[in-house]
């Protein structure tokens, strides 16, 4: 099987090297430095230097292609899939973008498509637990905390990021949608922060961003629905000081006979601040937090950059979430034709199982306890 794997950053590349442990794989990247890169720790992926908004060329290029992942940045994600569904090929796609993949659902049948989307570690591996329970018991309520962050932060903002700043500022901008008792609820992000403390991290910042995604409309019998992003605190001070001063604005500004809009010159200065060196430790850090039947089931994660194979926690929890999938979908153990997000393969047991075993056999690990209590009439 050739799986072709379009975008070739930090995890894209993570992608291709353990997905050619079993499978032939071609990368594609608009970047040589980047196909560069995956090629010196694997010489048998092929890769080809690509303009992947070239949408009009995927039935061509992705012709002998058996099955693609997309990793493409959050702008071009949408277009992205459809082309790939349009070129007929089965697909797991981890870019995020902004928006509806369900928008697709019709096109994939049509083209006898299977389209896994959103399928990297939040959303993704959240989705794939939430569908797992909501098929076994009735869910009340249901809590997402997730962060990636570096092993040593340093001041001012105790952050570093494996994608671009203007990606993350997005996060912090973009209007987080919830679910508060039964109705779905705009507010802005960083909004309702609050302190929490995890093992082996200490004490962290949560506050509201739009991660819930295709959650609020396949599980719109769940009256709570919350996702909160993390960081180390004092960031996002700094970041509510830097968005009401105007440095994300999208209106441009004329500086030096030049337009410019101040978004642009903050992600321009903030790009050697919040980048993630190729080597730099980091950790993702999760708490999954799901409540009903007189019951708490909770799954924690805790994964650290990986020095043996210099590969980022990020990328390995995102990218083998990923992979997994492409394997739910080689092997057959998912055949449906449309488009899923991670909650609508998770609800089957046999997929559940085998994403946490093919992530464990990668050493991100899994934590679940389960805590019980009384219902008082």
């Amino acid at each position: 099987m050739t799986i072709a794997v379009l975008g070739a950053g930090m995890v894209g590349r993570a992608i291709a090297l353990d997905l050619a442990k079993d499978f032939s794989v071609c990368s594609f990247d608009v970047s040589e430095k980047n196909l560069q890169l995956l090629k010196q720790k694997n010489s048998a992926i092929q890769t080809q230097v690509k303009d992947l908004q070239d949408y009009a060329s995927y039935s061509s290029f992705l012709q002998n292609v058996d099955l693609v992942v997309t990793a493409v940045p959050g702008f071009m994600g949408y277009n992205t899939l459809k082309a790939v569904i349009e070129a007929g090929k089965d697909v797991a796609d981890i870019s995020f973008f902004p928006e509806d993949a369900l928008a697709l659902d019709a096109l994939a049948k049509e083209k006898n498509v299977t389209a896994i989307v959103d399928c990297g570690v939040a959303p993704g591996m959240s989705n794939f637990i939430i569908g797992r329970y909501n098929a076994e018991m009735n869910i009340d309520a249901f809590e997402i905390y997730v962060g990636g962050l570096p092993v040593h932060p340093k001041a001012p903002f105790f952050y570093k990021a494996p994608f671009s700043p203007i990606d993350v500022i997005e996060e912090y901008t973009r209007p987080a949608r919830l679910k508060e008792n039964g109705v779905i609820v705009t507010k802005p992000a960083l909004t309702d922060r609050k302190m929490m403390q995890f093992e082996a991290v200490g004490e962290l910042e949560a506050f509201n961003t739009d991660g819930l995604r295709s959650l609020l409309f396949t599980m719109p019998h769940i009256p709570t629905q919350i996702e909160q992003t993390l960081r180390y605190p004092g960031h996002v001070d700094l970041i509510v000081a830097l968005k009401q001063s105007g440095f994300f604005g999208e209106e441009k500004i004329t500086l030096a006979d030049k337009e410019i809009s101040p978004l642009q010159f903050t992600s321009k200065l903030l790009i050697n601040e919040w980048k993630l060196g190729e080597t730099e430790e980091e950790l993702t850090v999760m708490k999954v937090i799901l409540h009903g039947e007189g019951k708490t089931i909770t799954y924690d994660l805790l994964d650290y950059y990986d020095k043996a194979t210099q590969t980022s926690s990020m990328a390995r929890t995102t990218g083998y979430t990923c992979t997994a999938a492409v394997h739910l979908i080689a092997k057959k153990l998912v055949t449906k034709k449309g488009v899923f997000p991670p909650e609508l393969i998770g609800d089957d047991k046999i997929c559940f199982d085998f994403v946490l075993n093919h992530l464990q056999a990668r050493s991100v690990q899994w934590k679940m306890k389960t805590d019980h209590f009384s219902v008082t009439s």
